[in-house]
């Protein structure tokens, strides 16, 4: 993906649990092969996308070539509403959160944060995952921030 203009366009999906390794490779592989063949009006799309940290899949498009139309984007969540299945998991969950911890990636869902923010035990410093940008330049700059620089604060 070093190789797309920074303003492809990205998606993330967040998993509601993190992904064993094993399952990490297996969806590699599948979005692998959906973004090969992913097209938008019958032209190729530039795509890719990756498993990050064992929690997001992330797809990105380079809409330099072609631009992502609105039935090459349903194409790619029914995709991802696939992985879902096959894996038992929630990838569309907008209230769960995933923040650095002392024990590396954690989740919590929005009590949880609350109160783990109230308990001091996260602050506005922690570093959380914004899995609402929306370009690649931004996926690179801005997907782990401070707290106190995100949409999370909101919910503190």
């Amino acid at each position: 993906m070093n190789d797309f203009s920074p303003n492809s366009r990205v998606w993330i999906y967040q998993s509601n649990r993190l992904l064993t390794d094993t399952e990490v490779e297996s969806i590699q592989t599948h979005v692998n092969q959906f973004c090969a063949q992913w097209a938008s009006h019958s032209k190729q799309l530039k795509a890719a996308g990756k498993v990050v940290d064992n929690l997001f899949v992330v797809l990105m498009a380079d809409e330099s070539q072609a631009g992502a139309s609105g039935c090459s984007i349903d194409s790619s969540v029914h995709f991802i509403k696939g992985i879902e299945q096959h894996f038992e998991l929630n990838l569309f969950d907008r209230m769960t959160f995933a923040f650095d911890s002392q024990d590396g990636v954690a989740l919590a869902d929005r009590t949880k944060f609350e109160k783990l923010y109230k308990e001091g035990q996260i602050n506005d410093e922690t570093l959380v995952f914004d899995t609402l940008v929306k370009t690649k330049a931004d996926f690179d700059n801005q997907f782990k921030k401070p707290l106190s620089q995100s949409w999370h604060q909101r919910f503190v």
